[in-house]
């Protein structure tokens, strides 16, 4: 079966409910726009009249396809099409994921008041259920946007939709990047975990490896497209500890992010200057909207207890070092001296 046929099923579905409020990509709606566009048809074959072949350093016959632009034409509807689809379906996923996370993470009276609204309905059912549905939204998307920006670069014969994909990570909107795709496979884990392993509706999807020198988690789209996201923190090269995903996406430790960022850790990421740069892609402005990985940080404090008790000592010390510094420079500061 075609992806088109899978992608349409797939909206058409069981899970048609949950979809009636979510945005998704126009798949078949950017097809056509590159189907009906004539300057397309036009390079298509002018690029198919104008393949050669040419001989590598080995002797093996090459073929070669001579680059085009872009197409003004259908390049106004489907990047400007695409960019807002994948906007709104990333900041979809990712309010829908924090939703789902507060309510599992939620204590006390907050957390009574949020289950009273599924008082007649299962707990469990419906929490496995949502992670399901956010997983195979966030993967059909993904995978949609892929094919499309393929298609697009076969039918212009150029590497633009390559190119957008590029852009699309540049701009934080690149689904299987997104940070909250992470907690929502440390949610799954824990989930399984406090479920005696057993969730009835979930698929192995996500997996995780922290015992090696570089743990990962590892989520399994299809036999032929596996993603890996590194859980090493790029400043202290060891497993992230109170983790934070900044707003470029990469990953640290709480403490290391601070000191990188020259804040102290008691007053948190959100106390950078706003020019401050991420250690690693060297971005500005992305300590604003850092995110706390608590559903990450529950998984770690589960699998690694050793390793969580001497961080969590270490970096209580260094608060309290940092604490007593600051008080007593504030102190001298009152005293004038």
């Amino acid at each position: 079966m075609k992806f088109g046929e899978t992608f349409t099923e797939y909206l058409n579905g069981d899970q048609v409910g949950f979809l009636d409020k979510c945005y998704h990509v126009e798949y078949k709606q950017l097809k056509k726009v590159l189907k009906s566009c004539r300057n397309c048809k036009a390079l298509q074959d002018s690029c198919n009249d104008s393949e050669s072949t040419k001989v590598d350093d080995d002797g093996r016959a090459l073929t070669h396809y001579f680059q085009y632009e872009s197409c003004p034409v259908c390049d106004q509807k489907f990047f400007s099409e695409l960019i807002k689809e994948a906007s709104d379906i990333a900041g979809y996923f990712s309010s829908r994921v924090r939703r789902l996370l507060h309510l599992h993470i939620s204590n006390g009276v907050q957390r009574y008041m949020l289950r009273l609204r599924h008082c007649f309905t299962n707990d469990k059912e419906l929490m496995a259920y949502q992670v399901r549905m956010l997983i195979e939204y966030v993967t059909m998307n993904a995978v949609a946007m892929r094919k499309i920006l393929k298609k697009y670069d076969k039918v212009h014969s150029s590497i633009n939709g390559r190119n957008f994909r590029t852009k699309m990570r540049a701009e934080h909107i690149e689904l299987l990047q997104s940070p909250w795709l992470i907690e929502l496979g440390a949610f799954y884990i824990n989930f399984n975990v406090n479920n005696g392993g057993d969730s009835g509706v979930f698929s192995n999807q996500f997996s995780c490896d922290l015992t090696s020198d570089q743990p990962v988690m590892t989520l399994l789209i299809s036999d032929s497209l596996k993603l890996e996201y590194s859980l090493k923190c790029a400043i202290c090269l060891d497993t992230v500890f109170n983790s934070y995903a900044l707003g470029c996406g990469h990953l640290f430790c709480k403490a290391c992010a601070c000191s990188a960022a020259s804040v102290m850790v008691f007053d948190g990421l959100k106390e950078a200057e706003p020019d401050t740069k991420c250690p690693v892609c060297r971005e500005v402005g992305v300590y604003a909207n850092a995110v706390h990985m608590v559903e990450l940080d529950l998984l770690l404090k589960n699998r690694c207890r050793e390793y969580w008790k001497e961080r969590a000592h270490a970096e209580r010390a260094e608060t309290i070092k940092q604490s007593k510094q600051y008080w007593d420079s504030q102190a001298r500061f009152v005293l004038g001296f």
